[in-house]
């Protein structure tokens, strides 16, 4: 900062310094003081002002941060691809992978008639707010309040079946989304018709109930064993 000389007028006390605009990023900051007749450069390793060189040199520049972003993009696609990888090489993008709605749950509760009425799901115990996750790629066709079923998703598969998630403590989704298995749909709650905090989940097929244990076995997914075959396959190789 220029310390200012004792002759130098007040106009300038009590006003705030406007800061100067930053400068283009292909343009160095050069540093010069004048001593005696010469001028000494400050700051050597500085690169060129663009306004001072020619336009080859700044292609140059402009190539190789074009260069370096490409790189960038390059490396964080390529993080991308690695993060949509599942644990053990299991690629969830692939529309033919089915996989447990969440882990580490008590099997309760299984289909069937309880308490003279037709339990049309089965119930995962787990603490509220356990993340749980879509068990095949699909369309969600309702994120929100759903009657007994409380917060709740459902999620439409290509061959035209549904799971339906019940009792969430929120939902992660909205209405019309496109999720892959292992995407998250919501959180583990206590909402609506339920005496506890777990995971109600129903399988429909031709708008239908019907036990989601044997149907998600033949699709290699164990859900009271909590066993996914697209893990087991692969820790078996």
């Amino acid at each position: 900062m220029r310390q200012r000389l004792s002759s130098e007028p007040d106009r300038y006390r009590g006003r705030r310094r406007v800061p100067t605009p930053p400068r283009s990023r292909y343009a160095a900051v050069v540093t010069t003081a004048f001593v005696g007749a010469g001028i000494v450069a400050l700051g050597a390793n500085a690169l060129p002002d663009a306004k001072s060189v020619s336009p080859s040199v700044l292609d140059e520049l402009r190539q190789a941060s074009v260069a370096s972003q490409d790189a960038a993009d390059r490396a964080d696609s390529a993080d991308r691809a690695d993060r949509d990888e599942r644990p053990g090489g299991v690629d969830a993008t692939q529309q033919d992978t089915w996989l447990l709605p969440l882990h580490g749950y008590d099997f309760k509760s299984p289909y069937g008639v309880r308490f003279g009425k037709l339990h049309t799901g089965v119930d995962l115990v787990a603490p509220e707010g356990t993340p749980y996750q879509a068990i095949h790629a699909g369309t969600v066709t309702k994120a929100g309040w759903f009657g007994g079923y409380g917060y709740a998703v459902i999620v439409k598969h290509a061959d035209g079946s549904e799971a339906i998630y019940g009792h969430s403590s929120a939902v992660t989704v909205k209405e019309g989304q496109q999720v892959k298995a292992g995407d998250q749909l919501g959180l583990v709650g206590n909402t609506g018709h339920s005496y506890g905090s777990h995971l109600h989940l129903e399988v429909h097929v031709n708008g239908q109930p019907l036990d989601p244990v044997p149907w998600l076995v033949d699709r290699g997914v164990d859900i009271k064993l909590e066993i996914e075959a697209a893990y087991s396959d692969v820790a078996a190789s």
